[in-house]
């Protein structure tokens, strides 16, 4: 296959830098896709490596996740050494996987060899036991044992997220020492922005901002203008606690230190961005009850993720359904029961949705808590109760107008105001309960939340309608 004329001209220039490869909904330009395609096709590597080989990460990332999986896969292997692996800290889970399932082991040592520690090992730790240990058997003593030490903290901890590439210095060095150190020194990080300053053992003391440094006398001594580490985050902590530092604190970067209060890396703030991107991408999937799931996911994987909830939601409906089977003698003597159970049930399930929405955000980002917990819940309570009040009169009158029963109407809105007011309490002490057994209140929240106002709406409203029409 031949690359067309436009396409010849474009490369022969070469890539313009400010050439845009998005379209103006923020997906990777057609005409862009296809003129890579073609290269693709044409086996081209010259093309690719002066419009490829130049994006940046995260633009490489997206035109990898645009392309199929054959042609993403030729593509990198046409760039060779070209390839930016950092790229694939930029595509999902499943689109990494198969890159570097594609990539022999040496190619890959070869690669995140060049890379900043952290994003290392967010490639590694995909990768099983076995291939991981062939890698960084194949890299430098030094680069192999920071990033065996880093694989070794939990998964999702800052220890995980952190570079252990960073400067430290004494304190008993004068800053004159410190910049001529940072000059001539080979090996130091490209960018940072804090020095850290250590005792012999390694044992965090403090750090010094960059401005501090170029604005004191070459003879001061760094004890004399470094700042405490009031808040340096511990390697073990969960990744989403030391986000919420970095917030509360206005942070750019952080120490991070083990248990014996060593240095052992710094988290920045692009780490932290990433993480709380994640978070909240993977508490929004979890409320829907669709876990880990990428839209590159196989019809297989997809169905995998999604069986178990929702056979899970077949169960609590049938546990709904027998509710109704109890007063099946009523509605067979009003048919209009029928007609207006679903409104309540549906009116619960999206009052308590609503509670369950802001209460498992409140306890991801640390809002919630033993003190303020109580007040909420009298809120929530108070707003179900004002709503159903509301929707009572509305829906009673909607219901007395449509079926000509006055009595009909007031038994609707009664059933409003008790399901209204179970769904706001089910819909906040649900996820504290599930949160306070260790459970992960998201992922666990919507179904025991959806059959408690289901329960309860039917139940509510069929009980109140029996006992009614019995009585008048």
């Amino acid at each position: 296959m031949m690359i067309s004329d436009q396409d010849e001209r474009v490369s022969s220039a070469g890539r313009d830098p400010h050439f845009d490869i998005y379209d103006e909904d923020g997906n990777v330009r057609a005409d862009f896709l296809t003129r890579i395609s073609n290269a693709i096709d044409a086996a081209d590597p010259a093309f690719l490596q002066r419009n490829v080989a130049k994006l940046h990460e995260s633009e490489l990332g997206d035109l990898l996740e645009a392309l199929n999986s054959d042609l993403r896969l030729s593509l990198v292997s046409l760039l060779g050494d070209a390839f930016d692996m950092t790229a694939l800290t930029q595509v999902d889970d499943t689109i990494r996987r198969e890159i570097v399932d594609h990539l022999p082991n040496e190619k890959i040592a070869a690669g995140i060899g060049e890379l900043d520690s952290d994003d290392a090992v967010y490639i590694l730790e995909d990768l099983d036991q076995q291939d991981r240990d062939e890698i960084l058997s194949q890299m430098p003593f030094t680069e192999r044992v920071r990033l065996r030490r880093a694989l070794d903290y939990p998964e999702s901890s800052a220890g995980r997220r952190m570079q252990t590439e960073f400067i430290a210095v004494p304190p008993f060095w004068t800053v004159g020492q410190t910049i001529d150190y940072l000059r001539d020194e080979e090996g130091l990080p490209e960018d940072f922005s804090q020095i850290f300053v250590i005792d012999p053992t390694f044992k965090l003391l403090g750090s010094l901002a960059l401005d501090r440094i170029l604005r004191a006398k070459r003879q001061t001594k760094i004890d004399e203008i470094m700042q405490e580490t009031s808040h340096p985050i511990s390697a073990e902590m969960d990744q989403e606690e030391a986000a919420q530092l970095f917030e509360q604190y206005d942070m750019l970067s952080a120490a991070v230190v083990d248990d014996n209060g060593r240095l052992v890396g710094v988290l920045t703030i692009d780490d932290v961005v990433d993480v709380i991107h994640e978070e909240a991408d993977e508490d929004i999937k979890r409320l829907g009850g669709v876990g880990d799931e990428e839209l590159s996911d196989s019809i297989a994987s997809t169905v995998k993720s999604r069986f178990l909830w929702l056979a899970i939601n077949l169960l609590t409906a049938i546990v709904s359904s027998s509710i109704i089977s109890v007063f099946d003698g009523s509605i067979e003597k009003m048919i209009a029961l029928a007609v207006l159970m679903p409104i309540v049930a549906s009116m619960g399930g999206n009052a308590g949705t609503q509670t369950m929405t802001v209460t498992v955000r409140a306890l991801a980002t640390g809002d919630i808590d033993i003190y303020n917990a109580g007040r909420i819940i009298r809120r929530e309570a108070g707003v179900g109760l004002l709503n159903g009040m509301m929707f009572a009169i509305i829906m009673g009158v909607i219901a007395a107008i449509w079926f000509h029963d006055v009595q009909l109407g007031v038994v609707v809105g009664a059933a409003m105001v008790i399901n209204l007011v179970a769904a706001a309490l089910g819909g906040i002490l649900l996820p504290l309960l599930l949160n306070r057994m260790g459970a992960d209140p998201a992922i666990a929240s919507s179904a025991f939340v959806t059959t408690v106002t289901d329960c309860t709406g039917y139940f509510a409203f069929l009980g109140i309608a029996t006992w009614w029409f019995a009585i008048r």
